[in-house]
């Protein structure tokens, strides 16, 4: 490829890189997995003929899907040998991307972790169809499957999504107005604070992978969380600051421990109470606390 070829190759991959980025970050969980989707996208794409791509955007997308969905597969192994729970890894984003209703609400860690109960197919034809707005016929030739396959996949994935997403999308300002109390009665160590925020069915994920302390398994009921919460992050021998902050679009807390960032804690708000707790403490799964990500659904 000629110099003038490769400039063109690069500006069409940098104009749709953040939205490149989100596609698999929503198909995979994982911003480093993303990175790694995104150097084998462009390998490849300086080997086309950009005389025959009739749609950069598509085209991209295409190629992005494919290998995310080559990633999801190896992905799978790697999950299943991994120690305890696994939470998608957290973005730090701008507070407008919570503004941003739809994106928001197709990155919150609450679907993603209802995404990891699809099969790989389903979860790019849903994210594709339900985040992106793509056409079947457009998704089809992304997965190889026919559209009326499609079709089906995407019906069948909305129902199961459905049926374990959050009944009613809450505001930011809901979230924030939760978080907050949760926040004051974590820092003061009050029983009862945490109690009046949270869900009596409320299930809490924690992520170490076997890294960092964390339950093996979820744990559910306001009582049961509580517990674990002052008796372990509460009691420990250490300066542990909250901060309120901003993850996958919603608002979350940033937990440090002598200044050093040991976790972070995203949450699922339904009716004013925390429903889902989700803590990613993961050294592995922090490196994108420090600076926003851009994302983009277009």
């Amino acid at each position: 490829m000629d110099d003038q070829a490769t400039n063109a190759a690069t500006d069409a991959f940098v104009a749709h890189r953040n939205l490149l980025f989100t596609v698999a970050y929503e198909m995979l969980g994982s911003a480093a997995d993303a990175e790694d989707v995104l150097q084998e996208v462009w390998l490849r794409w300086v080997k086309v003929d950009l005389a025959q791509v009739h749609d950069e955007r598509a085209y991209l997308v295409r190629i992005t899907t494919r290998q995310s969905l080559n990633r999801l597969r190896t992905m799978k192994r790697r999950k299943e040998a991994y120690v305890g729970s696994w939470l998608p890894e957290p973005l730090l984003t701008a507070p407008d991307v919570a503004e941003d209703v739809e994106l928001a609400e197709s990155m919150s860690m609450a679907l993603m972790l209802v995404l990891e109960t699809l099969s790989p197919t389903e979860r790019a034809v849903f994210v594709l169809r339900e985040a992106f707005d793509l056409g079947y016929d457009e998704i089809a030739a992304a997965v190889g499957k026919s559209p009326a396959a499609v079709r089906q996949i995407a019906h069948r994935a909305r129902g199961h999504v459905d049926a374990r997403r959050p009944r009613e999308a809450v505001s930011p300002g809901q979230a924030r107005a939760a978080l907050e109390s949760f926040q004051r009665a974590l820092e003061t160590g009050d029983p009862q604070g945490l109690l009046d925020v949270l869900a009596p069915d409320i299930v809490l994920v924690s992520d170490g992978g076997g890294v960092k302390q964390a339950a093996l398994r979820p744990i559910t009921g306001a009582d049961k969380i509580v517990r674990y919460m002052l008796g372990g992050i509460g009691k420990a021998d250490v300066a542990l600051t909250v901060d309120p902050t901003v993850v996958n679009g919603s608002p979350a807390l940033l937990l440090r421990v002598d200044g050093e960032i040991d976790g972070v804690m995203a949450v699922r708000v339904e009716d004013a109470r925390i429903t889902g707790l989700y803590y990613v403490r993961n050294p592995q799964k922090l490196t994108h606390l420090e600076s926003e990500t851009p994302l983009t659904l277009r």
